[in-house]
This record gives structure tokens, sequence and C-alpha cells, in this order.
């Protein structure tokens, strides 16, 4: 019988996972993006939070009872995780073909780095309401469980903080761009952006139906952002998966001034949708460069 755990720990066990798994659910929200998909996509990541909660929930308890071949799993729930970060790439990157227009490989790692790291927080958070709930050890199990379910909200709050990415519209100003069409060849904003527009017709639907977005950066370095080809193709990624393609989009840098250019003919002719679109595109990590450490390290150097 000594195997058997008590009514205490039972309640700690399954507080933990019930907050952990919460965290898990609150950190997946449909935006604009639509993604995950549902019903499916919810329902992959909601059972990996669940098991991520679990693992965080019975390590307390494990510890507690000297069974430290239970903590292990805490290392096989690493590879779980990186598995689910495996995983996801791999379906994206199977979709790539199917969509308007391409993610692209660094806004495909992002994705999938995202949902791995959000894993954690379940993990982290069931772990830390069961210690709280250890930690206290009151005589009323109400007192134990809302201390554990408050600190481990609060775990959540911090984390989401921590984690929490800005967007092209942190770092730029998105505007609508004035097309021109000149001998079958596609200005915006005087910015030289294609000459593949082709026949009459084609050149005829951009000028009519044709949209576009001008990113200007609001300091220089975040040129450095803004002009990678990964940052820019998420961009135009985010404006086609929400207004959709008739027919033709491009994005187009101008080596001047920095300015980036989105266009093309959407489903949805929609302007403020496409502005925000594009304003909401995550910055990329793999494109994020620290203004301040590169001044600092260049200073060091000297």
């Amino acid at each position: 019988m000594g195997g058997l755990i008590s009514k205490e720990q039972l309640i700690l066990i399954a507080t933990s996972i019930i907050v952990g798994t919460l965290a898990r659910i609150l950190t997946i929200k449909e935006d604009f993006r639509q993604y995950p998909s549902y019903p499916n996509g919810y329902m992959i990541h909601l059972v990996t939070g669940f098991v991520a909660a679990s693992l965080g929930a019975i390590a307390i308890p494990a510890l507690m009872t000297k069974n430290f071949v239970a903590v292990t799993f805490l290392t096989l729930a690493i590879q779980q995780f990186r598995d689910v970060r495996k995983s996801e790439r791999e379906s994206l990157k199977d979709l790539e073909n199917t969509e308007f227009a391409y993610r692209g490989d660094a806004y495909i790692d992002g994705i999938s780095k995202t949902f791995e790291s959000r894993n954690y927080f379940a993990l982290l958070v069931a772990l830390g309401t069961a210690i709280t709930m250890q930690l206290v050890d009151s005589q009323s199990s109400w007192i134990n469980i809302i201390s554990g379910s408050v600190v481990g909200l609060i775990i959540l709050f911090i984390l989401k903080r921590f984690s929490k990415g800005k967007t092209i519209g942190d770092i730029a100003e998105v505007k609508e761009g004035k097309i021109e069409v000149k001998n079958h060849e596609l200005f915006v904003e005087g910015i030289y952006v294609s000459n593949l527009l082709g026949t009459e017709n084609a050149s005829k639907l951009f000028q009519e139906e044709g949209r576009a977005v001008v990113i200007h950066p609001k300091e220089h370095h975040f040129r450095v952002t803004l002009e990678n080809f990964g940052q820019r193709q998420a961009a135009l990624f985010e404006a086609t998966r929400t207004l959709g393609v008739k027919r033709h989009h491009f994005t187009r840098r101008d080596f001047k001034d920095g300015r980036v250019v989105i266009a093309l003919v959407p489903i949805i002719n929609d302007k403020d949708k496409l502005i925000e679109a594009v304003k909401k595109t995550p910055l990329l990590e793999s494109t994020k460069k620290s203004h301040a450490v590169m001044n600092s390290n260049i200073v060091g150097s000297e």
C-alpha cells in the first residue's frame, strides 16, 4: 500500500494538471492568421499541452516520495517537445505548395519554435502550481488549490510577457501605396516592382483591382530586419493568406531608403485588412538584431 498516493497528493497533481492545461488553452488563439486550424490543430496542441502539464505536475510528488525514476520523465518531455517542433515544421513545409504564397523557411521555423515553447509554458506553470501547493501545505485543500492556481497564472502572465514578440507594425509605418503601370511594368510609389504583368489584360487588372502597401522603417537600423528576404516573404504570405490572390503577388524593396513594397491583386479587395495583415506580421527571430548590443560590441572592439 506504500506505493499509493495520498488524497493531498492527488489534489496537488489534479490541480497542477488543470492549471497547466489551462495555460496551454490560453496560449492557443485563433487570430486573423487562422492558425492553428479548427478542430484538429487545436486537438493536437491541447493534448500535448495536457501531457506537458502532467509531467510538470508529477515532478514534486515524485521527489517527495523519493521516486527519482519518475523525475527522469522530464528529460523525455524535452525530446517530446522537440518532436512537436519537428512535426509542425514538416507539416507546414508539406503545405507550402498549396498556399497562395510561400511562408518561407524562416517563418516556418518561427511558428514551430513557438508551438514547442508553449508546451514548456504548460510544464512550468504546472510545476510552479505544484511547488506552491506543497509549500503552503494548509489543512484546507481549498487554500492550497487557490494559492497554487494564483501562482500558476502569475507564472503564465510572466512567461507570456517575456516571450511576447514584436510585429512589423512596431518598427515600421505601413501605408497604402499608389499603383502605376507603365508599358506593362509595375511601379508602387515610384518603386519599380515587376515587368511580369505581360498582357494588356493583366496590366488593366492590376490598375483596376490591385492593392499595394509600402512599409517605411521607423529607424534606419530597422532596415536590417525589414529587408530580410524571410521577413518580406512572411509579410507577403500574411497578406495573401488574409485577402486571397486573384492573380499576381510581389514583394520588392527600395535600396535607397529601405522601403518595402507588398503588391497583389486580392480576392477580397480591402485596403484596411491588407494594411492590418502586414502590420501584424510577426518579426522573425532569425531576422531580429539588437541595435544597442551591436553598438556596444563595436565600441568594445575599439
